[in-house]
């Protein structure tokens, strides 16, 4: 459905700037919008590359297994329904860091890891489970402490202090979570 919308949204603005006699403007934005996405990509990339090693050395050395450990008490309240000591709960944990160190995409593979090993104990394979979407309520809402990535943007724009967000995108962040967690239970008892 996004996708039609994208293309009705691109098909309509160039048959605007076409009837208005703009193609120009369409050919000049292209060559644009190009030429600023590689550029961002060309920056933001060491930014990903480094916090993904991170990771990946947290992983490895087995930090983010003790961050499970630590967590997984409050992971076994905020999902009841997953064993203690299931895998899954290991590849939310290792979602949420990445997340909380504002590393969308290297949050994704663990997030799929983790719906694909939620699927393995849901009951009814055809309807996503209770823990399926309060995981994605939680990976939605995007709990960040540090947005790297955005801090990496505002430094590409030239921002005076690229760092000014932390605190608001905290605020945001932990708001949007308790938001999306009541919403959760509220409509789970609702419809249970």
């Amino acid at each position: 459905m996004v996708n039609k919308i994208w293309a009705f949204f691109l098909l309509s603005g160039i048959l605007f700037c076409v009837f208005t006699g703009q193609v120009e403007v369409v050919n000049e934005e292209i060559l644009n919008s190009t030429k600023t996405s590689l550029d961002m990509a060309f920056r933001i990339f060491p930014v990903m590359a480094l916090w993904l090693g991170i990771m990946r050395i947290a992983t490895d050395s087995g930090f983010i297994q003790k961050v499970t450990k630590w967590i997984s008490p409050l992971l076994l309240k905020i999902f009841p329904e997953i064993p203690a000591g299931h895998e899954s709960l290991g590849f939310i944990a290792s979602n949420m860091v990445a997340n909380m160190m504002g590393l969308g995409n290297a949050a994704t593979p663990f997030g799929l890891k983790a719906m694909s090993s939620l699927q393995e104990i849901n009951p009814n394979k055809k309807v996503a489970s209770k823990s399926m979407i309060t995981f994605l309520v939680l990976n939605t809402s995007g709990l960040t402490i540090i947005p790297t990535t955005i801090i990496s943007l505002r430094m590409m724009y030239g921002s005076q202090n690229p760092t000014s967000i932390v605190l608001l995108c905290l605020l945001a962040t932990v708001c949007s979570t308790f938001a999306g967690l009541f919403m959760d239970r509220l409509l789970r008892r609702k419809y249970d």
